[in-house]
């Protein structure tokens, strides 16, 4: 058999893994735990990025506008660690999102109503293609969204909450959301030999590709990788070239 042809096959297998992780409406195809890590809150948390929808970040201090679709999730995940190591609240005005630096302040508008809130986001997701942020179960309820699930919305980032003796509150912006350590994930395999297998083709063929050990609802995945870039415009360049070459559905993750 062919390095192609096995390629085909267990990407194959991977991409029904995650479909069928992801086919819930109000649950969350990503476990909080996965990435929780109480040392990323400590050292600026480094931006995470899931390509499930194309977008520009900004490397400038002008904010970080997008457009897309919101989710929610509640008492599934509800006390919880979350990516910023603390407990997750379905009550609290936080959310999830791919990439902005966790602790950043983002205003989320309804699109079709015109309702706006403002969130913080305190955990990474939602890794389904279309979707750009992931409300907490009260924050969805703000904003008016818990009876059809999904909104199309546009957020904007206001930067840190900046601590004042005034009632008035203002935002600080965030330094960069372009630097850091990026990955394309094209697979989440269950049998462990075949993704250590299949990363060792990648690796002879691309020159870089590990497997990444992650458990989902008690369900241990083993994610394969390829490349290293050290900016996140570069691994969705390449995520695209990589698109054209036959790895439909890959997508940037943040090492």
């Amino acid at each position: 058999m062919t390095i192609h042809i096995r390629i085909v096959q267990l990407l194959a297998a991977g991409l029904l893994t995650l479909l069928l992780s992801a086919c819930a409406t109000q649950q969350r195809a990503y476990s909080p735990q996965d990435q929780a890590t109480s040392s990323r809150q400590k050292t600026g948390q480094k931006p995470y990025s899931v390509a499930g929808k194309r977008y520009e970040p900004l490397s400038s201090h002008e904010g970080f506008v997008q457009e897309g679709i919101a989710s929610s999730y509640g008492s599934d995940f509800h006390g919880r660690k979350t990516s910023s190591g603390e407990p997750f609240d379905m009550n609290a005005m936080t959310a999830a999102h791919k990439t902005l630096p966790l602790g950043v302040y983002v205003k989320v508008q309804h699109k079709r109503s015109g309702k706006e809130i403002v969130v913080r986001i305190n955990d990474r997701g939602p890794f389904v293609r279309e979707r750009i942020i992931d409300l907490s179960e009260g924050a969805a309820r703000k904003l008016d969204m818990i009876q059809e699930g999904l909104a199309a919305v546009k957020i904007t980032a206001l930067g840190y909450k900046m601590d004042k003796a005034s009632e008035e509150v203002e935002y600080r912006a965030p330094v960069s959301y372009d630097n850091g350590s990026f990955a394309l994930q094209v697979a989440a395999l269950k049998i462990k030999d075949n993704a250590y297998r299949y990363a060792e083709e990648l690796k002879k063929k691309y020159g870089a590709a590990d497997v990444h050990v992650a458990s989902v609802n008690g369900t241990t995945f083993y994610r394969v990788r390829l490349g290293q870039y050290s900016s996140l415009r570069a691994a969705q360049s390449a995520q695209e070239s990589f698109e054209r070459k036959g790895f439909p559905g890959n997508f940037v993750v943040a090492d």
